[in-house]
């Protein structure tokens, strides 16, 4: 089963939601704030991205009051990762993980291609 991680003021989770909703994609919803990706769902992530920069939420408020743009790009990958497991604001959102699958941000076209091809 597909783990949907979002939040409930977010546009992209709204719209993802929707999609996954219309495109009858089975998924459980999880409260990104109060229960954030686990570290081995972020890790799976970050092997997908290639750069644990596109897990973080660059445009939240947490990420400019903790400084994360200055302190990332020398952050070792693990201490950023524990990071966002400790602090689900951090996480760019909507996150879509399940066996073989993780997807960050929604972009109707890659969702599309991972999901229904």
């Amino acid at each position: 089963m597909l783990r949907f991680y979002a939040y409930k003021g977010c546009d992209g989770c709204r719209k993802a939601r929707k999609w996954l909703t219309t495109n009858g994609i089975a998924f459980i919803e999880i409260a990104i704030r109060e229960s954030p990706p686990s570290l081995t769902e972020l890790s799976q992530a970050l092997e997908e991205a290639g750069n644990i920069r596109k897990l973080f939420n660059t445009s939240g408020v947490d990420y400019r009051q903790l400084g994360m743009k200055d302190i990332l790009p020398t952050m070792p990958d693990d201490d950023a990762l524990k990071t966002l497991t400790g602090n689900g604001n951090l996480v760019k959102r909507p996150f879509l993980t399940g066996k073989d699958i993780s997807l960050v941000g929604f972009q109707e076209n890659v969702w599309y291609e991972t999901l229904k091809s």
